[in-house]
């Protein structure tokens, strides 16, 4: 079983209930009950207008990385995503691998650790509730270092549950 972070979030709809189908969604592919941070509310990056809730889950999986991507995409599209999504749009979903055990892929459609998650104070702080000791495999620089370089940005914690 390899160790998978997931970041999900949510600036459309009723952003709540979203992050909550998609918790169920990773229970479904997880081996275990995955471990969950507390959902942030934060502003938007990029063009989108509406704040987003954030949050990040712990799996254990031995899907493999290619195929676990193609399903959290499919479950976006299910939950409603729009395929001809602006970069940094509003979402209904989006579901990112940040980690996967401490592999580095780069490759066209797959790369990991996630390219832009150490500039997301919006990843790194949900992140490090349920992780606190990981390392960036690429640098080997601490999540409490990645998150005291990240820009800042507007970002607290609600008292929302999945």
């Amino acid at each position: 079983m390899e160790t998978v972070i997931i970041a999900a979030g949510s600036n459309l709809g009723d952003r709540h209930a979203v992050l909550r189908k998609a918790g169920v969604f990773l229970n479904s592919i997880s081996s275990s009950t995955p471990l969950k941070s507390s959902i942030w509310e934060s502003e938007p990056v990029g063009p989108s207008k509406f704040t987003f809730l954030n949050s990040a889950a712990k799996i254990e999986t031995d899907i493999k990385p290619a195929a676990l991507l193609a399903k959290l995409k499919l479950f976006e599209k299910e939950m409603g995503r729009d395929e001809q999504r602006i970069r940094w749009g509003p979402r209904i979903l989006d579901l990112d691998i940040i980690t996967y055990s401490n592999l580095v892929i780069q490759q066209e459609n797959l790369i990991i650790p996630h390219p832009e998650y150490t500039v997301r104070r919006f990843v790194l702080l949900p992140m490090n509730e349920i992780l606190q000791d990981w390392s960036d495999p690429v640098t080997g620089r601490p999540l409490k270092d990645l998150i005291s370089g990240a820009p800042e940005m507007q970002i607290q914690k609600t008292k929302l549950n999945w």
